[in-house]
């Protein structure tokens, strides 16, 4: 089993370095196209950052490990709203303007809804269309919602992620070759997706041989890795003074976490249907409904309250473990 561990490790350090490099070259690339910063920001970095989370899940259910494709997005949204958005908060104290918590926010909630609906009925190509559907309609009103607010901001936030390289491994941005972040960007997916392949393949292994249930090891181990962006990217907006990008990064990837990654577990689930079950849901919709809660009552997160996340995330685990 040692070495089913090592390989898992292996494909989590992969699948964070490579997931780096395919949100930057596929960025710095539709940059060069002329695509909008509005479309950048929201769709190729917001997808992106969560590439991870929802490519190792639906690599997960085509195997039928639907346990560990399941727990993954719920652990995910527990962690990064719990654990990731408390230690944030214990380091700095910030602030968050109220239109993200009147309408980026909510949405991010809505979709954590309709992901714990259509899990505990069970994720199916049926529902998986669903989810999809709704990913769609989401990513209108993020567009909408950032052309209207105007685009300076986060034309802003765009040239700051890739001029600086990114959140984990690559060097700023030069002048390069124009195949440089094409090849990057290939080459990023081609390492997400063998990063998820080692990543799923050596924990359901694991699961197997210790005994213990698939959605254990998805809402743990799986769950931790494939958040690795997340955190760095969070820290690096902390260091950056960002803060807003801290609540957007977090409760957007809880969006596309369970849209998109909902809506790929059901294509790829197949006749194997994905369920969660009801103390997981309620943990999940505990977590981001506290965590909205916090931030919407003076539009602010200080230390104490990013420590009673932090103990959230701590008494949370074990109960979610001897469930």
């Amino acid at each position: 089993m040692l070495v089913q561990i090592l390989l898992a490790l292996a494909g989590l350090g992969l699948l964070t370095v490579a997931a780096d490099h395919l949100v930057l070259g596929s960025s710095r690339l539709a940059e060069r196209l002329h695509v909008s910063p509005v479309v950048v920001g929201v769709v190729v970095i917001g997808l992106g950052t969560s590439a991870p989370e929802f490519l190792v899940s639906a690599l997960a259910a085509g195997r039928g490990d639907t346990g560990i494709a399941v727990g993954n997005i719920v652990g995910s949204n527990i962690l990064n709203l719990t654990l990731i958005l408390g230690v944030a908060a214990l380091v700095t104290p910030f602030a968050v303007g109220s239109t993200v918590i009147r309408r980026e926010v909510p949405l991010a909630v809505a979709s954590v809804l309709a992901f714990a609906v259509l899990a505990t009925i069970g994720l199916s190509p049926i529902t998986g269309a669903v989810l999809a559907a709704g990913l769609a309609a989401a990513l209108v009103m993020l567009l909408r919602w950032a052309r209207s607010m105007g685009n300076q901001r986060l034309a802003a936030d765009v040239a700051d992620f890739t001029a600086e390289g990114g959140a984990v491994v690559a060097p700023p941005a030069r002048q390069t070759r124009p195949w440089l972040e094409p090849v990057r960007t290939v080459l990023g997916l081609a390492g997400v997706l063998g990063g998820a392949q080692l990543l799923v393949a050596n924990a359901s292994a694991i699961a197997e041989d210790l005994g213990v249930p698939q959605i254990i090891i998805g809402f743990t181990l799986v769950a931790l890795g494939t958040s690795l962006p997340e955190l760095v990217t969070t820290v690096q907006a902390q260091r950056r003074g960002e803060t807003e990008l801290v609540v957007g990064n977090l409760f957007g990837s809880n969006l596309f976490n369970s849209l998109a990654g909902g809506a790929l577990i059901g294509v790829a689930a197949g006749t194997h249907t994905a369920r969660a079950s009801i103390v997981l849901v309620a943990a999940m919709l505990g977590a981001t409904l506290l965590a909205w809660a916090l931030l919407a009552r003076r539009l602010r997160l200080t230390r104490t309250e990013g420590a009673v996340l932090l103990v959230v995330y701590l008494v949370t685990l074990p109960l979610l473990l001897a469930a």
